[in-house]
């Protein structure tokens, strides 16, 4: 049994993960087993989140007056909150992933950047590339061109060497016709 300055810490530090938080997911952890929680919990806590599981009164508590009092105002059975500080994305494709694995882990709504997501949204969300891969994509971007004239100055270096000359203004170049 909590003692009543138990509660107020655990209302007080939910009251404050929900403030400085990003994203904030409604899911629900009961029914996984301990190593496949504690996989989950790891993969968010590696891209900058956390989850926590308590009382629905408690999370009730923690969320009045904030923007998530409406997604967490009526909560029925076993929840869980899981809360992205950097990557939302990333924390909302974990807990997409593991309801796929696992029937029990439900995402179930969120709110992000302080507005109310539906959970269409929230798929949506999990659905987007992680930040990483979203860097990575525009890296290769940045350096499509790079590596084209790269590819082409050394496709010339190749020719001058084929053809047994020193500038490739000397190159001998044929030009194909086209036929009609």
């Amino acid at each position: 049994m909590l003692m009543r300055a138990e509660k107020d810490k655990i209302i007080s530090g939910l009251k404050k993960d929900i403030e400085s938080a990003k994203a904030v997911f409604l899911t629900n952890l009961v029914g996984i087993g301990s190593n496949e929680a504690v996989a989950l919990r790891k993969e968010i806590r590696e891209s900058q989140g956390k989850v926590v599981v308590t009382r629905n009164t408690l999370f009730k508590k923690a969320v009045e007056g904030t923007v998530a009092e409406p997604m967490l105002g009526d909560l029925k059975g076993p929840h869980a909150l899981a809360f992205a500080y950097e990557d939302a994305a990333a924390v909302a494709k974990a807990l997409k992933i593991a309801g796929k694995e696992f029937e029990a882990v439900e995402l179930k709504g969120g709110v992000l950047n302080g507005e109310l997501l539906s959970l269409a949204q929230v798929n949506q969300l999990a659905d987007l590339p992680s930040r990483d891969e979203m860097l990575g994509t525009l890296l290769a971007t940045f350096m499509a061109p790079v590596s084209a004239f790269a590819r082409l100055t050394h496709a010339i270096k190749e020719e001058c060497e084929s053809q047994g000359v020193d500038k490739p203004s000397d190159l001998k170049v044929e030009v194909a016709s086209v036929e009609a």
